[in-house]
């Protein structure tokens, strides 16, 4: 059984642009391909359809037709290359033999798999279904041919043909549902016949010499006369390097030497895909069945195998031989591509470091939820005004990074009054603001004498401040009236922290007048 798959347009173009608001009408919509000096519509929503937009119009005719039309160019080559990763998840997931038809659906063969998935009918479900969730409409014909099933699905819809019915069921659909071209189509109109039971009524040799062989063989095909071979896609396989051995191993030594074998080959692998690993597994199958795994996971994509080989070593103790180990593989769990390398770098050219190599070192010793970066965010306060970004992503630039280029210049040279000490920002600034108890100070705006924090008591010997800080009002209703009050105070053990007051100190609504600890200096 074979199952043609299409997505209306109206599905796949709405990637395109941003979703219409609820309550909002669609627009018809169209996509628009040049050819030669004519620009003519690729495809039409069902709602252009309904006002007489076809493919193949010019679109200035139909922008004439209909004012506010929404026009947005083709992209076949795009269209082409999502529908081929359908069909490889398809292949993986429905059918082992998947075929890509045309730019318009899909051909699963279903034999031997339907059963799998409930029978025809709950498979045709099912698929419609999932692809529903990701956006897609489908419409989904089951027969014995390829030929009737992608007639059935583009000229009657959703439906399931009988076996051996095909040709009963082909006898009232048009002749383009045959897939031939378009001059047989129109001379056959002129001749009367309109339908495919007309077709197949007539004698055999008149037809091959009248309309030729082409249009004969697709009705053959369509009927199940002629067999309709299909060029499945074959999903591309994961690649992994194994090794067997003889005799178990059960030491470390001997587990690093064919690491040291393995890695090379896994190397020339990926090399010859153009890819670079970016996850790696490494399974050792023990004799008792019992499989040992290594997890690294690589900042950057790499295929340098004295790396790979680097990374593993330093987790051979995780391997239990128990009584010993059967055979090695290297399972490449994530991939992406990756170009060839320079050999020689420039020397007159400054280069910033490659960190991928360290990141990958230290991931593999601390974990890489360990290890990120920090980024500026445009924000008044402190606690939001950093977050935490990967490690090899570039620093911000743009905008953000012009605005604070300003304030290091304003830092340098700050055109405030002379009493303006310039606040500086704590090292180590807390997730969260920890509020500090039996806390003595002057109201208003005068630093705490004494705080106790963790339970530890503290004396303020210097204290600097206060440094004033409103609320965002602008983006949450509770800090339109909110006000901090920062203070830099030093202890008697020469410790300095970053304290602030919830509050102005003379009106209610500001805060509640208590006291936050929210970052250490030195």
């Amino acid at each position: 059984m074979l199952s043609p798959v299409e997505a209306p347009l109206h599905q796949a173009a709405s990637r395109l642009g941003p979703p219409p608001r609820s309550g909002e009408e669609l627009k018809p919509l169209v996509t628009s391909l040049r050819n030669g000096s004519r620009i003519e519509i690729a495809a039409a929503c069902p709602a252009a359809q309904a006002l007489g937009l076809r493919p193949g119009m010019a679109v200035t005719q139909a922008r004439a037709q209909v004012p506010g039309l929404d026009i947005r160019p083709a992209d076949p080559e795009g269209d082409l290359a999502s529908l081929e990763s359908l069909a490889i998840l398809a292949a993986r997931r429905w059918s082992p033999v998947v075929a890509v038809s045309g730019t318009e659906g899909l051909m699963l063969d279903l034999s031997g798999t339907a059963h799998l998935f409930g029978g025809e009918e709950g498979m045709a479900r099912r698929i419609v279904t999932l692809l529903a969730r990701a956006g897609f409409a489908a419409r989904i014909a089951i027969a014995d041919t390829p030929g009737a099933a992608w007639a059935l699905a583009r000229f009657q819809g959703n439906c399931i043909c009988p076996p051996g019915e095909q040709a009963r069921a082909l006898d009232d659909l048009p002749t383009p549902a045959l897939r031939i071209d378009a001059a047989a189509v129109e001379l056959l109109r002129r001749l009367g016949i309109d339908r495919i039971g007309q077709l197949a009524a007539l004698p055999r040799a008149p037809l091959v010499r009248r309309f030729g062989a082409a249009t004969v063989l697709r009705l053959d095909q369509a009927l199940g006369r002629v067999a309709e071979p299909l060029a499945p896609v074959i999903p591309p396989e994961a690649i992994a390097v194994r090794q067997r051995f003889a005799e178990p191993i059960a030491t470390a030594e001997a587990i690093e030497h064919w690491l040291g074998v393995l890695t090379p080959r896994l190397a020339a692998a990926l090399e010859a895909e153009g890819l670079g690993v970016q996850a790696l597994e490494c399974i050792a199958e023990r004799v008792d069945g019992v499989p040992q795994r290594i997890r690294i996971g690589l900042a950057r994509p790499n295929r340098n195998g004295a790396h790979l080989l680097r990374l593993l070593k330093r987790r051979i103790q995780d391997v239990e031989p128990g009584y010993g180990i059967d055979a090695i593989t290297l399972h490449v769990r994530r991939a992406a591509m990756l170009g060839p390398e320079p050999a020689i770098e420039r020397l007159d050219e400054e280069a910033a470091p490659d960190l991928a190599t360290l990141v990958d070192t230290l991931a593999t010793r601390i974990g890489p939820a360990a290890m990120w970066r920090m980024r500026p965010v445009e924000s008044d306060v402190p606690e939001r005004s950093l977050m935490r970004a990967p490690v090899l992503d570039p620093p911000a630039r743009g905008a953000l990074r012009a605005k604070l280029d300003d304030v290091r210049q304003l830092d340098r040279n700050p055109p405030l009054p002379p009493w303006h000490p310039g606040w500086p920002r704590p090292a180590r600034l807390l997730a969260r603001p920890e509020r500090l108890d039996h806390v003595m100070a002057e109201l208003p705006d005068h630093a705490p004498r004494r705080f106790t924090w963790r339970g530890r008591a503290h004396q303020v010997i210097h204290a600097d401040g206060p440094e004033r800080i409103q609320g965002e009002w602008w983006k949450r209703d509770a800090e339109r009236m909110s006000v901090r009050d920062y203070f830099r105070v030093e202890d008697e053990t020469g410790r300095r922290y970053w304290l602030f007051r919830s509050g102005d100190g003379e009106r209610a609504v500001t805060g509640d007048l208590s006291w936050y600890l929210h970052g250490v200096f030195g």
